[in-house]
């Protein structure tokens, strides 16, 4: 069983790379042969028709809960599919064991129309503190790693994500309005001004490492799955970005924030973002 921080920090400096090679197989055995080659009945619907699942989605992660937990003895892994069979596993984020928090297949919508817009997302977390992350795009064949204070990377070049460009609306990409309640859509709304060029979002995913890359400026999600930010959120902040909550705070992985949350490039679009969100700021020029 992993004791302390320190331990895990050893673990991550010997084994980050099987980490990469456990999400590089999952992907080569259980998602990429599943590409733009699925059959209907390898496609089911959970809460809803814009909220899909498919059997590249359960068998990636059913590998990845088998391999990852062998990497690192004593950790547990929170999945996104075990937590829509059985709720209550969502729990361990809350606990003393480290965290394997597992998306395989983030932007399934994507992934179903025959689109290169998804990854597969791994966060190492203990006691809410994001430690380590992995990003990979495997129809791009992009894998995006972050440690905490160690730096953000994409395929081994270090990312700085930077201010945006002075005098441009920012580019925010934005939560689609079936995950938002009526409160958070006219939060939402406040983005739709002078100085701000929002769009729906596609994989968060993918969306956080366009911060990091300083492709897009922000974000705006209404949702707090921690499967679809903490690998995301440690990549943007490994990359000089920020993130905030309605409060101004940064966003907590183990829940109970107020939403919508902004995540940015830099801590002043950040906060920039997050002001017009809570209603407590002039538009952005």
């Amino acid at each position: 069983m992993i004791e302390d921080t320190e331990t895990i920090d050893e673990f991550l400096a010997r084994h980050s790379a099987d980490v990469e090679e456990a999400v590089r197989k999952a992907a080569a055995a259980e998602i990429m042969p599943r590409f733009r080659q699925l059959a209907a009945h390898e496609v089911d619907q959970k809460s809803g028709p814009h909220d899909l699942v498919t059997d590249a989605d359960r068998n990636a992660e059913l590998y990845l809960t088998q391999v990852l937990p062998e990497l690192l003895p004593g950790s547990v892994v929170v999945g996104e599919e075990a937590v829509h069979a059985d709720p209550r596993t969502y729990e361990a984020i809350q606990g003393d064991a480290p965290v394997w928090i597992v998306d395989p297949v983030d932007g399934t919508r994507q992934f179903v129309r025959g689109e290169e817009g998804f990854c597969t997302l791994i966060a190492l977390v203990r006691h809410g503190v994001l430690l380590a992350s992995w990003t990979y795009a495997p129809a791009r064949d992009q894998l995006a790693t972050a440690v905490r204070g160690g730096g953000a990377f994409l395929d081994g070049e270090r990312l700085f994500a930077g201010p945006p460009e002075p005098g441009r609306p920012l580019r925010v990409a934005t939560s689609h309005p079936d995950y938002t309640t009526d409160d958070q859509k006219r939060a939402l709304l406040a983005l739709w001004t002078d100085g701000v060029a929002p769009r729906p979002c596609g994989s968060a995913g993918l969306e956080y490492l366009a911060l990091a890359r300083g492709e897009l400026d922000a974000t705006a999600f209404s949702w707090e799955a921690a499967w679809d930010h903490a690998a995301g959120l440690l990549l943007v902040e490994e990359a000089g970005g920020a993130h905030l909550t309605l409060t101004g705070e940064p966003f907590r992985v183990t829940g109970g924030n107020t939403l919508p949350f902004t995540a940015a490039r830099d801590a002043a679009t950040a906060r920039r973002v997050a002001a017009l969100l809570a209603g407590t700021a002039s538009p952005v020029r």
